[in-house]
């Protein structure tokens, strides 16, 4: 069973070559911080977004299935990312100065798995379930166009969601995971100097 060490005064007492506690706890808080702000303009973004999606919608009265299907997929897409994305939002906030160095482990460990979760399954169904809903949403327009408009239209949309997808998503995933990694190893280091000790 694991014990609730009071890991602040003990680590105070430390004389040896150990990282810098308030310094550690600092960049836990700014990972905190700017997960809860990304997580706050996530959902200012894709609710506006959508709202701004059904406004055209209702606005302008597709007449065809397929842009029907396409706008009721990315709301959807946009709807299913939010639900899931939100759930780290008590995760994130619990995350306080007051924890034992157990409790931020665990907090950490809650993060990593969530946000693998969010970077995997969730990621992927939200960029089929938008790609989809795109393409299926243009060809009612494109429809109209002449076939190197339309053929045009189609490959700059494509290569925009292609280099998000192939260039943009894992570098934002890499940055994410290494940010997080960094911190664990260092609450985990503390655990085993403190086990030592």
């Amino acid at each position: 069973m694991a014990t609730n060490i009071d890991f602040k005064n003990i680590w105070k007492q430390q004389t040896s070559n150990r990282p810098n506690m308030e310094e550690l706890l600092g960049k836990l808080k700014k990972f905190r911080n700017q997960n809860l702000r990304r997580l706050i303009f996530a959902n200012i973004g894709l609710i506006t977004t959508s709202l701004l999606i059904l406004f055209i919608w209702y606005r302008y009265q597709p007449q065809m299935i397929t842009t029907k299907i396409g706008i009721v997929l990315v709301v959807l897409g946009m709807a299913i990312f939010l639900f899931a994305y939100n759930k780290m939002f008590m995760v994130f906030y619990k995350i306080d100065q007051t924890q034992s160095n157990n409790e931020y482990l665990q907090s950490l460990y809650t993060v990593k798995s969530k946000q693998k979760l969010m970077q995997t399954t969730i990621l992927n169904l939200y960029f089929i379930m938008l790609f989809l809903g795109i393409c299926l949403y243009m060809y009612e327009y494109t429809s109209r166009m002449t076939l190197n408009s339309g053929i045009l239209a189609y490959a700059v949309t494509l290569a925009w969601i292609a280099f998000n997808w192939l260039y943009l998503r894992p570098r934002t995933i890499k940055k994410q995971q290494e940010k997080l990694d960094e911190l664990i190893n260092k609450f985990e280091e503390i655990n085993h100097q403190l086990k030592e000790s």
